[in-house]
């Protein structure tokens, strides 16, 4: 994945769109190879572009990656070479960031006296903070992988080489769990992230009220009770785990 253009941002949205209708995904991982992660938008296009043609561009660049975020399974980016500009605001739209101990991250775009555009203002800053947010996007300044991880940009750094197999570790990881729950402990932290907290507290309540009638939460409760009738029976020790979760 090198810069987005037009057709690059069309082939991202369609697929995203089919991976949304697929009821049989449970998690995705976004991988652009390991040279280059994503490189951001294509300055040259964008340079040549009038005022109008430069909103709209970037209106439909923002749908896709609020797309992105609003799958309802886990996303995984594996984060390698550079996420620079709108390559790092599409990392920031996924739930968890693998990034390559080479990789360098940056939102460089005041260094071209732009901004950014597709969510990195908004996604970085929830992200990180107001202080370090602005620190990045004030300065345009990259940073190393370290750095990011202290940040908060990324959640774990693997050699090089090996970020894309940890994001399909992590995925297939999650993948397992119950998809339910997990669709909703989703929903619940992103859309309360925004609301009051009573709003997101109401929000948390409908959500785990819900999940108690899948299947998967009657296997888990019913799995946990005979694994405490175990421990409790006639050759138990009697010992002070019962209830406790493992």
């Amino acid at each position: 994945m090198n810069a987005f253009d037009s057709r690059q941002r069309e082939e991202l949205c369609a697929a995203v769109r089919a991976l949304a209708d697929d009821r049989e995904v449970r998690a995705v991982v976004l991988y652009g190879g390991e040279r280059l992660f994503a490189a951001g938008a294509d300055i040259k296009a964008l340079a040549a572009m009038s005022p109008g043609q430069v909103r709209g561009w970037n209106r439909a660049l923002q749908r896709t990656f609020d797309e992105v975020a609003r799958l309802s399974v886990p996303v995984v980016a594996a984060i390698t070479g550079h996420a620079l500009g709108g390559g790092l605001e599409l990392a920031l739209a996924a739930d968890y960031r693998v990034a390559a101990d080479d990789a360098r991250l940056g939102q460089p775009e005041v260094r071209l006296g732009i901004m950014p555009g597709s969510g990195g203002t908004q996604r970085l800053t929830r992200l990180i903070g107001p202080a370090r947010a602005k620190n990045l996007l004030m300065t345009g300044r990259t940073v190393g992988a370290d750095e990011a991880l202290r940040l908060g940009l990324v959640d774990e750094v693997v050699p090089a080489g090996e970020a894309h197999e940890a994001a399909l570790r992590y995925a297939r990881q999650l993948a397992e769990g119950p998809a339910a729950a997990l669709e909703a402990i989703k929903e619940a932290v992103d859309h309360g992230a925004d609301a009051a907290l009573s709003t997101g507290l109401a929000l948390e309540r409908s959500l785990f009220t819900g999940v108690f009638g899948t299947d998967d939460a009657a296997d888990g409760l019913r799995a946990f009770l005979e694994r405490g009738a175990r421990r409790d029976g006639p050759h138990s020790d009697g010992d002070d785990e019962k209830g406790r979760t493992t």
